[in-house]
Parts: structure tokens; sequence; C-alpha cells
């Protein structure tokens, strides 16, 4: 009987210490996994932003909130804006709202904002277009690729410009919107971006290289695990035409839902206001 109580404490023993090494080998996992996770992601940084657009192209659509900062003089204003994007077809809907003027007037009616392959619509636009008309802007003519022009960077050619990434660094790892992303440092170059792009940003993205103080574009940008764009910040700069003063703008797109519905039409010829645009 002693013999036996004796080998029943000893298999006990033996059991809780397993169970100790078990746990602890488990620790040791965790610990080792988590330093993976929280590791830098395989693949060279300028490779992968370079296909980060192609990652939009298969998510399909998103919903999208966009915010165009423009600083001149000491005087800074913040152009905000919300819609969707279905990025297999290159179109977008935005409701761009203005910032209040100089004298503090009440802010009108938001904008609503048509992004198609080559073109930019604007209906509610003011300058004695008619309320029920479109303008329509060709996007080759503008010297920004309308990048600026809108009020809010088109998503996709906001992606593309990593496509001209010339150096990028991982920062760390974290969230936005409740995501949790990669985030990554860099600079891309418009030239480069416009020869990379898919063929409706290239004559636009050519001619922001052209018409910006410099092709280089500093930029912040925030993947998530599927290598979907989350975030991306651009920091642009051009001198304005009539004083030449230098203006620094910097653009922020945010992307999420992914796969929302996106149905975006474009106005019929009669549509659009065919009259001269008063400047504002």
């Amino acid at each position: 009987m002693a013999r036996r109580r004796q080998l029943r404490r000893a298999q006990g023993a033996t059991v809780v210490i397993g169970a100790v090494c078990c746990l602890g080998l488990g620790a040791a996992g965790c610990a080792r996994s988590d330093a993976v996770a929280q590791g830098p992601p395989a693949g060279d940084p300028v490779e992968v932003l370079r296909t980060a657009a192609d990652a939009l192209v298969e998510a399909g659509s998103s919903q999208t909130r966009t915010s165009l900062e423009m600083a001149t003089g000491g005087t800074r204003v913040t152009i905000r804006g919300e819609g969707v994007y279905d990025y297999r077809k290159r179109l977008g809907r935005l409701k761009v709202r203005l910032p209040q003027d100089p004298a503090g007037a009440a802010e009108g009616r938001p904008i609503t904002e048509l992004l198609a392959p080559g073109a930019l619509y604007m209906k509610n636009r003011g300058a004695g277009v008619p309320d029920d008309k479109w303008v329509r802007v060709d996007t080759a003519t503008l010297s920004d690729g309308n990048l600026v022009t809108g009020g809010a960077t088109d998503p996709f050619a906001a992606a593309e410009v990593l496509r001209g990434t010339r150096a990028a660094t991982f920062v760390g790892r974290t969230e936005v919107a409740g995501a949790r992303v990669r985030h990554y440092r860099g600079t891309a170059d418009l030239e480069a971006a416009s020869q990379a792009a898919s063929e409706v940003n290239r004559g636009p993205l050519g001619a922001a290289a052209k018409g910006f103080a410099t092709a280089r574009v500093p930029f912040d940008v925030y993947l998530d695990d599927e290598g979907r764009i989350r975030k991306i910040r651009h920091r642009f700069s051009f001198v304005n035409g009539e004083r030449q003063e230098p203006v620094a703008v910097a653009s922020t797109t945010l992307l999420y839902d992914f796969g929302a519905p996106a149905d975006v039409r474009l106005p019929a010829d009669g549509d659009i206001y065919a009259g001269r645009i008063a400047q504002e």
C-alpha cells in the first residue's frame, strides 16, 4: 500500500511538472508569435507599395472620406469630402464641402462630384451654373492631374501615385478606424508613377509631374493585412500662378467598407452646362 501511494504521488508530480512545462512552452510560443506579429512584414517596402493599388482593384469598391488642407501666406483651409468609389470601373461619387469664407459666411450646399476616366463632373458648382446642370472638366487639361483641383484626390489616382515609390520604410503596426494596419513612409516620383500607372491615370499623373513645384511626393500610407490601402496622406506643392506664392497641400484619403455598393451614373450630354463659367 505504501509503495502504491508513493507511486501515485510520483505520477502526480510528473503530471504537474509536465503541465507546467507545457504552459511554459506555450507561453514561449505565444511570445515568439507575438514577436513575429510585431516585427517588420516580409517583402521590400518599395515593391509592396508599388502594387498596393492592385489590391484595391481586387477589392472592387469602398467608401471613402477625403480631406484636402491648403496652406499659403499664413492662411490654412480644409476641404472635406465623403462618398464611394468603384476601382474596377474607375468611377466615384463624392459630396465635397467647402470651408467658410474669410468673412465667416456659412458653408454653402456641398458640391457633388463624379470622378470618371479623363473627366471630373461637378454639380452645384456655383459661378452662374444652373442648379440642375453639371460642369464637366477634362482632367487631361489640369496641371495637377485632378489631385487637387476638385478639392479631393481621386482615390485610385492617390493609390497609383505609389507606383512611383522611390524610397520607403516600414514604420510600425497600428490601427486605423479599428483595422490593424502596417504604416509605411516614403517618397514617390510622379513621373515614374505616370509611366507605371493604368491607362486612365497615365496622362493626369504625367501632367501633375510637370505642373507641381516638384514631382517628388512625400507620403504616409497604411495597409491592412490584405494589402489594401486604409489611409494615405500625400504632401504636394505648387506655385500660385497669380501671386507666385508656394502653396503646400496635404491630401488625406481614408478607405473603408470594402465591397460597398458604388452605383455611379454619369450625366447625360443634355445635363452638362455648355455656358461660360465665371471665375470665383
